[in-house]
């Protein structure tokens, strides 16, 4: 009788502990790993495909998405424009009513509303607004704002503008 009872509490105690993780996950924060290079070197600065992976893990907080609050700088996870279930992690460069430029032409676009322009800081290997355009602010997850894993990198995510980006 003691097993079972034990057993029945332990399991209540599994399940109330789940659904609050999944609440604050869904809500609040999450830890979202970063793979690939477009970010580096911001995230993964030592990524080797012959070595393994060394994927960086960071803490998405998501208090900005209830007003959508972001300044350009933030780097944000999103839903990828052409597959919902990827995620991306990127730099935004403009916001809405922001004009860029292409340095490849001579064009200008002004970001609409609703939308922003999001670009990796290794800009040899990253796939971002530069090849699918503005996305649009209701796909963002969340802004980053510290690398939590691996320990000799845990620390602040600062906020900057890439001195070769795109503002007009």
């Amino acid at each position: 009788m003691g097993t079972q009872n034990f057993l029945w509490t332990f399991a209540k105690n599994y399940f109330t502990v789940g659904l609050v993780a999944l609440t604050i996950s869904d809500r609040y924060a999450s830890i979202v790993p970063v793979r690939g290079v477009s970010m580096s070197p911001t995230f993964n600065p030592h990524h080797s495909t012959l070595m393994g992976s060394n994927d960086d893990y960071v803490l998405v907080e998501k208090f900005c998405l209830e007003k959508y609050k972001f300044s350009p700088g933030d780097v944000v996870v999103f839903c990828s424009p052409t597959d919902h279930r990827e995620k991306h992690v990127k730099r935004i460069t403009a916001l809405p009513g922001d004009w860029i430029s292409s340095p490849y032409s001579h064009d200008a676009l002004k970001i609409p509303e609703g939308h922003c322009w999001v670009e990796g800081d290794n800009f040899a290997s990253s796939l971002d607004s530069r090849s699918y355009g503005p996305i649009p602010l209701g796909l963002v997850r969340g802004r980053v704002t510290h690398v939590v894993w691996p320990p000799q990198r845990v620390g602040k995510v600062e906020r900057r503008i890439p001195q070769d980006g795109l503002p007009f």
